[in-house]
């Protein structure tokens, strides 16, 4: 077996055929900044080819699973003033779509993915978890599609994934509200599978579950996921393409400025027709 990638923001053990992959940058809330959707797309890769590993548990480390993105993203993102309009777009929309192919990492990896989500799971973690196959919660668990309060579209799967696992209505619902969704209604509405009081007694969950999994047939459990995940892929990639394609074109918008400007001011923003 090929050795483990070296990760910065996330850790990886084996428990028999079981991987504990965790993202582990608490003292940020495990904010999603440039080095974990590197270390997200090489852990998943690895996860898919490592024969011993047969079912993976994801969860966070600290108070919570995931706060989403760091802001610090957007500022290395930003646009040059100077450059060329078409090369900084064409920069932005690679940009973009490098970010959501460490996602769909997730689900190309043949192994069934569990969950285990505690506290907050907003923006960027609720695309993670959705792309999961199994999500597990504690009561306390908070999730929203945050995107629409900084002023920008949900570029890297959520949009796409989030109307097959709550419906499209409540997926549009959340989507435009940006509002939280608790554990007990994330249970009621489908987005999660289970609700555990605590978080020790969610990892306990987790892993029992995934040690029901593994003892089942690996070959098995693959092609079941293979074929569930290809059912919708080809509607989840031209989706994600045409998201990649907006953004680079309205990204970095006055809206989206005066949402940051008005979210550290904590004050209502205020935006032109």
């Amino acid at each position: 077996m090929e050795e483990a990638p070296a990760l910065r923001r996330l850790s990886l053990r084996l428990e028999g055929s079981v991987a504990h992959l965790v993202l582990s940058r608490p003292e940020k809330a495990n904010a999603l900044d440039a080095p974990f959707w590197q270390d997200l797309h090489a852990a998943f890769r690895w996860l898919d080819e490592a024969a011993p590993v047969r079912v993976v548990v994801l969860s966070g480390a600290g108070r919570h699973f995931c706060a989403g993105l760091d802001h610090s993203m957007l500022s290395a993102l930003r646009p040059d003033p100077g450059a060329c309009p078409a090369r900084e777009s064409e920069r932005l929309r690679r940009a973009i779509l490098a970010i959501q192919e460490s996602v769909t990492a997730i689900e190309r990896c043949r192994k069934p993915v569990i969950a285990a989500i505690h506290g907050a799971c907003i923006g960027g973690g609720l695309d993670i978890v959705a792309a999961c196959d199994i999500r597990l919660a504690t009561h306390d668990a908070r999730f929203s599609v945050k995107e629409v309060d900084l002023a920008i579209v949900a570029d890297v799967g959520v949009l796409q994934r989030l109307p097959a696992l709550v419906g499209e209505g409540r997926a549009r619902e959340m989507a435009f509200t940006a509002r939280e969704v608790g554990g007990r209604e994330a249970l009621s509405i489908g987005l999660v599978q289970q609700v555990h009081g605590e978080a020790g007694a969610l990892m306990a969950a987790a892993e029992a579950l995934a040690r029901h999994l593994a003892a089942k047939s690996p070959l098995a459990l693959r092609g079941t996921k293979e074929v569930m995940v290809r059912r919708e892929a080809d509607r989840i990639a031209e989706g994600l393409e045409h998201v990649a394609t907006l953004n680079a074109g309205i990204l970095f918008s006055r809206d989206m400025e005066e949402a940051l400007a008005a979210l550290a001011a904590r004050r209502p923003p205020a935006f032109p027709d």
